[in-house]
């Protein structure tokens, strides 16, 4: 799927592959969801893999809204940046490790709704023209928001698929 480039198409993909993603999920068994990954060094399960898009959405809006309220705030949180945001990621994962699979889906069911919420109320401008919102930095808002999303959810529908394959007939 392409890299949306309007408000219509990133609403779309992104609700596109939120589903896609739980119709692959729901495509194996309650076993399989639990099964470890035979691949993986930070996310080992299924759960590990929404609960990262869940951190991600949280990122993402609490971002948006502190700059809306006037507090000026990075996307990621101190101490880290983009070339130590893996870090934050084995953090994420660390945080979540007591987090059951249900949980985890109705945490990211949630944070995905609410992300869809917030996106729909801006206008397309205000999404994807770079240097819309002095806090986007070059960039658009957009751009934040595919990668929190859409791009995310397809980057997870590969990991899941993967760990799909590689289970036993």
């Amino acid at each position: 799927m392409a890299r949306p480039t309007t408000k219509e198409q990133l609403l779309q993909y992104s609700e596109e592959n939120f589903h896609t993603l739980f119709a692959l999920i729901g495509s194996m068994t309650a076993e399989q969801q639990e099964t470890p990954f035979g691949f993986e060094d930070r996310d080992k399960n299924v759960r590990d893999v929404l609960i990262h898009l869940y951190e991600w959405h949280r990122l993402l809006l609490q971002w948006i809204r502190s700059n809306q309220a006037g507090r000026k705030m990075n996307f990621l949180p101190e101490p880290y940046n983009w070339k130590t945001y893996p870090q934050m990621n084995v953090e994420f994962w660390k945080k979540h490790q007591q987090t059951s699979l249900a949980e985890a889906v109705k945490l990211l069911r949630q944070s995905h709704a609410e992300s869809m919420e917030l996106i729909g109320s801006f206008s397309n401008e205000q999404l994807f023209t770079n240097n819309y919102f002095s806090w986007t930095g070059s960039t658009s808002l957009g751009s934040y928001c595919v990668s929190s999303t859409s791009s995310h959810y397809d980057w997870a529908i590969k990991k899941i698929k993967k760990h799909k394959k590689s289970l036993p007939a």
